[in-house]
């Protein structure tokens, strides 16, 4: 299995060619919970025109457990996303998120410029009312057995260490305010489309904040679908994918 070494952790990658050639690079980044083994069919099916590659960020998937995720465990997302990057002999990629790994997406933009072709970053937002997200966080103790089997499939027997390190640093993250990007989008310069479902039940003020977002990057483009749920792009799958075709063309 693939993996790599960065910032003394070993992370683990998953990788897809086209039938003809390489392609470009499209890196496709996880949300918090999640983990590269999710987006199994999102890399078939990028494939066929790109060469696509995924990331188990630190913490996560198959790569090292991290005891306590820091609070800016985006931004260091970001760089991991960028070091892979480099693992994988390009210069730059289109980056793919969905739900944290959105946010990734973006920092990605901010942190490393140079290395982003072009972002979608799907059902995210820029601020978590504090309130907001301890209550969201709370409703976690519940653990439906659909959550379960999705955090097992993800993430193996010990899905309840990274369930909860995640977790603990969300609430951290709650204490600072909230704010996902400290003001910092309006330096994103490649082309940004971000996208969501109005009826999102994950976010807060997901219209809003959306258009809000595309408003900071010059340039941005946004899709908000009247249907689906978290994230749009497994929800949504085909209109999801019909948006970000047209956008990559």
């Amino acid at each position: 299995m693939p993996h790599f070494h960065h910032d003394g952790l070993r992370l683990f990658y998953r990788e897809y060619f086209r039938e003809q050639g390489r392609g470009s690079l499209l890196l496709i980044l996880p949300g918090n919970t999640a983990s590269s083994a999710h987006h199994v069919a999102d890399l078939a099916y990028f494939a066929q025109r790109f060469h696509v590659a995924s990331i188990d960020f630190a913490g996560t998937g198959q790569s090292d457990r991290v005891a306590v995720w820091p609070v800016d465990w985006w931004v260091q997302g970001a760089h991991a996303a960028a070091a892979l990057i480099d693992q994988l002999g390009e210069e730059r990629a289109i980056v793919l998120g969905t739900s944290g790994g959105g946010i990734v997406a973006l920092h990605l933009a901010i942190q490393h410029p140079d290395r982003v072709r072009a972002i979608i970053a799907d059902s995210c937002i820029e601020h978590w009312p504090p309130d907001a997200l301890r209550a969201a966080m709370a409703t976690r103790a519940l653990q439906s057995p659909e959550q379960v089997a999705f955090w097992r499939s993800g993430h193996g027997d010990d899905w309840a260490h990274v369930v909860g390190a995640d977790t603990a640093m969300l609430l951290r993250f709650a204490d600072t305010g909230g704010d996902v990007f400290t003001g910092r989008l309006a330096e994103i310069q490649c082309p940004v489309l971000i996208t969501a479902s109005r009826r999102d039940e994950a976010l807060v003020e997901v219209e809003a904040q959306v258009k809000h977002m595309a408003e900071q990057i010059r340039g941005a483009k946004f899709y908000l679908a009247d249907d689906g749920a978290h994230p749009l792009m497994w929800s949504r799958s085909e209109e999801f994918r019909c948006v970000a075709d047209e956008f990559l063309s």
